[in-house]
């Protein structure tokens, strides 16, 4: 199991709160550092069943100023969130078979 986490969101602390209660094992992946590819990014749009346009966090200023408005592809969706991967929504638990956001944090229960 793994957690793409950033350290400054509460909801994203709350979440990796519930996975260190639940008693198992995962990785954390602090992905504003550890960026996620355009290949990884789509396996986890693939596993939540989202289009990329559903896991973008359109209120962040990056979003607003580049993109909003714009009609981008899937493929130009996904580059923008490699590109500024402060737009891509947290925190999300990825198990082998599935993945989820943790939007409500209460909603990563729903993998253990």
């Amino acid at each position: 199991m793994k957690i793409y986490h950033n350290p400054r969101c509460k909801k994203s602390r709350e979440g990796l709160q519930i996975l260190e209660e639940s008693g198992q094992e995962f990785e954390v992946i602090k992905y504003l550092v550890e960026v996620p590819t355009q290949q990884e990014l789509k396996k986890l749009l693939q596993k939540l069943g989202y289009q990329a346009s559903e896991l973008v966090r359109t209120n962040e200023k990056v979003w607003k100023e580049n993109y909003k408005g714009k009609e981008l592809t899937e493929e130009e969706v996904i580059e923008a969130m490699v590109n500024h991967p402060k737009l891509i929504e947290r925190p999300i638990v990825e198990t082998s078979e599935n993945a989820i956001v943790g939007r409500p944090p209460e909603k990563i229960k729903e993998l253990l």
